[in-house]
């Protein structure tokens, strides 16, 4: 069973010609993902939907329950997870209403829980390329299908929340060459990878964020407005997606990242440490 995971809104879900299937309510070792998982199926294809802030949009970004989240999706089946995100722009070529596929991210929240091996089991996986490169490349496919404008390559700043840049802070990320800024993707991508699932963002920009002097500062109303439209772009280009997408499982690096990431002998531990990551390790048992 290999099913892909789709990480945003839950404006998502009402895209045309879906089947929905059913609402999974998981528990994980971390406590209850943001909400139920609507499990459906698009083009032949199984896929997984998990709205990140809840579908009332009740959890801030810094509440967010990351690690259940992924480990919902692990337990579920995802072998890949389509992050489907909000971002500020922070170069005036990328505009609002442009798309943008991630390849890099810098990490700037604090006080969020990023990794599953908390001991007495220790990992390190490699997080030089965070994003799935495959994945990457299927979804700009589909967005230059659909004729949207896509840059295909970007870094993403994550900043704490749920607070917008200060005027001074803006301009700082943009001397340090940061492309887009938004508050979700991490530690949502260092999971992904310690799960050994496949991850890719698309960030749809919405505004200049502050530091831009012609545009009105970053204001919610001025965000949703775009924002509403950038959805219909994006249920557009996840159905060309999906569309397109080979069936079966792909072969992918990202499903080996803890190969060689594990320091502990695993069948030395009691069930104590291997209760709350056994769905990651339990291939090495």
């Amino acid at each position: 069973m290999q099913r892909t995971a789709i990480i945003g809104g839950s404006g998502l879900y009402q895209m045309e010609g879906i089947e929905v299937l059913d609402e999974l309510d998981i528990d994980t070792p971390y406590g209850k993902p943001s909400d139920t998982l609507t499990l459906a199926k698009i083009h032949g294809q199984e896929v997984v939907f998990l709205p990140r802030h809840g579908k009332t949009h009740s959890i801030p970004p810094h509440k967010i329950n990351y690690r259940a989240n992924i480990y919902a999706l692990k337990l579920v089946g995802a072998s890949q997870i389509i992050s489907v995100s909000a971002v500020g722009s922070l170069r005036e070529d990328i505009a609002p209403g442009d798309f943008v596929i991630v390849d890099q991210f810098v990490d700037r929240t604090r006080e969020r829980v990023s990794t599953f091996f908390d001991g007495p089991i220790v990992a390190h996986v490699s997080l030089a390329d965070p994003v799935c490169a495959s994945l990457r490349s299927q979804l700009q496919q589909a967005c230059e299908q659909q004729h949207i404008t896509t840059h295909n390559k970007g870094t993403y700043m994550v900043m704490q929340g749920p607070q917008f840049s200060t005027r001074a802070e803006s301009n700082v990320y943009r001397s340090w060459g940061m492309d887009v800024i938004g508050m979700t993707n991490m530690p949502e991508a260092k999971l992904a990878r310690e799960a050994e699932i496949c991850y890719a963002t698309v960030a749809m920009c919405t505004d200049y964020d502050c530091w831009h002097e012609n545009e009105d500062d970053v204001s919610v109303s001025n965000v949703l407005e775009v924002m509403h439209k950038n959805v219909g772009k994006a249920k557009i280009m996840l159905d060309t997606f999906f569309k397109n997408k080979p069936k079966g499982k792909q072969a992918c690096a990202c499903h080996q990242a803890l190969q060689h990431g594990i320091f502990a002998d695993l069948k030395a531990q009691d069930d104590n440490a291997l209760r709350p990551i056994h769905a990651l390790v339990k291939r090495f048992l």
